[in-house]
């Protein structure tokens, strides 16, 4: 075990390398200049200042030296798009609201979406089973754009106006306070949580019937519940978490449209704003911060196999 957490540890520092090379390399083939708006009005001493500060004024290779020397100490620069501001101060600002936008979305979304995916599966072929399924299909393909709008009209519109259109909560409600702000945003991105998951959930479970040691118990006499939670359950839970990296990995880093339609003050306004500008430093800090936050979960996750089957056992780097 520890011989492949350490395997794994390198693993993760050569990806995140590779990453943040194929980022720079990327950003620094873009034809034109990030600094052209900002620099036509200023005299050619100030430009040569502005582009000296950036470190724009060097070549392509002695840049990335430069670059790679701030990534291993965690040092992006300084943000071009917003001056005076870094990838920290960024974060250490932001992304607590998007977290928590991402989070209430998850809990609801995946506890919503495995509940219907079990009653879909007990229930196959029935009205039920149909229905749970039609709603999913139709969940997953609207998007969270129309889901937004849609619900502004009805809940903050002219239909029930009830509920505030835009905002956040603040201060000292920053996580726990101002809960009907967060009602329609939550519900705007939960959607597609509930309609992957319970597929997911009806699709692993139908499979996990079929099995041997299923027909086993049923044979022994054992009653159906207690064979669906203790042996179907657990089996069928083994695809749930192969896909919750990528559910975390959103959860953490926000919802970007729907950041944008309630006026949200999260991290998706920032990073859409440096790609647009070309702002190296945080696109750049970002996509390796999104990267590791991945890279981490996938690694709990493969742990986290070996307590939902634990047939799976983890030797010396090998599985």
């Amino acid at each position: 075990m520890l011989k492949y957490t350490i395997q794994r540890f390198f693993a993760m520092i050569l990806t995140l390398i590779i990453i943040a090379t194929a980022t720079f390399f990327l950003l620094a083939a873009v034809p034109g200049d990030p600094l052209v708006t900002k620099a036509e009005r200023l005299s050619e001493e100030q430009k040569e200042r502005m582009y000296a500060k950036y470190g724009l004024d060097k070549g392509v290779l002695e840049r990335y030296i430069i670059t790679m020397k701030g990534f291993f100490v965690g040092d992006f620069g300084e943000s071009i798009t917003f001056p005076g501001e870094t990838v920290w101060s960024i974060a250490e600002a932001k992304l607590p609201v998007s977290a928590r936008l991402g989070i209430q979305q998850m809990l609801i979304g995946i506890t919503v979406g495995l509940g219907l995916g079990i009653i879909a599966a007990m229930k196959k072929g029935t009205w039920a089973d149909y229905t749970i399924i039609t709603l999913s299909i139709l969940l997953i393909s609207i998007p969270h754009l129309v889901f937004g709008l849609l619900l502004q009209y009805i809940f903050a519109g002219g239909v029930v106006n009830i509920l505030p259109t835009i905002g956040w909560p603040e201060g000292d409600e920053l996580w726990f306070g101002g809960w009907e702000y967060t009602i329609l945003p939550t519900l705007t991105g939960c959607f597609s949580y509930i309609a992957s998951y319970t597929r997911l959930l009806k699709t692993s479970m139908l499979d996990v019937v079929n099995q041997d040691y299923v027909m086993t118990a049923e044979s022994k006499g054992l009653s159906n519940m207690r064979i669906i939670f203790k042996h179907v359950l657990r089996n069928s839970f083994i695809p749930v978490c192969t896909n919750l990296p990528m559910s975390v990995a959103m959860c953490i880093t926000g919802s970007f449209f729907i950041e944008k339609i309630f006026a949200i003050p999260g991290i998706g306004l920032y990073f859409t704003s440096a790609v647009q500008s070309r702002d190296l430093s945080i696109v750049l800090g970002w996509t390796v911060l999104i990267s590791a936050m991945y890279i981490i979960v996938v690694f709990i996750t493969d742990i986290l196999y070996t307590v939902v089957d634990p047939r799976i056992r983890i030797r010396g780097g090998k599985r």
